[in-house]
């Protein structure tokens, strides 16, 4: 497999991680107003807040994320310029995700995203699993 697939796979991955994040969050709030069981699993609420949690240490202490970084290093290739994503996904995803904001706005966001998600840890509460 050469470089240029590895970092679309890598872009893929991450697009994932963003939708990870972004997706829980109507259905947490759907789902508690319909009491749907599975928006109140524990494990599955912890990784939903620790996914957010990383992001938002990344941001506030200017970490670059370790997949934008893996993904531009395969990017580069051997040649000193990135190449960017050719196939029609791979260039929509990365438009998608790399937006030209100053890394304020970004930190306000992710900021703003732990908030909602912790808030909807403290509104629709997970429930230990009963054995």
């Amino acid at each position: 497999m050469n470089q240029e697939y590895s970092a679309d796979i890598v872009l893929y991955c991450h697009f994932l991680y963003v939708l990870g994040v972004l997706i829980p969050i109507p259905l947490i709030m759907i789902g508690g107003w319909l009491d749907w069981k599975w928006v109140r699993n524990l494990w599955l609420r912890r990784l939903h807040l620790a996914m957010i949690g990383i992001v938002v240490v990344e941001s506030v202490f200017g970490i670059a994320c370790p997949l934008t970084v893996w993904e531009e290093h395969l990017r580069q290739g051997t040649g000193s310029e990135v190449s960017y994503p050719s196939g029609f996904f791979a260039e929509w995803i990365s438009k998608i995700l790399f937006q030209d904001f100053e890394p304020w706005v970004f930190i306000v966001m992710y900021l703003v995203g732990a908030a909602v998600i912790a808030g909807l840890y403290l509104k629709v509460p997970p429930r230990k699993p009963q054995y």
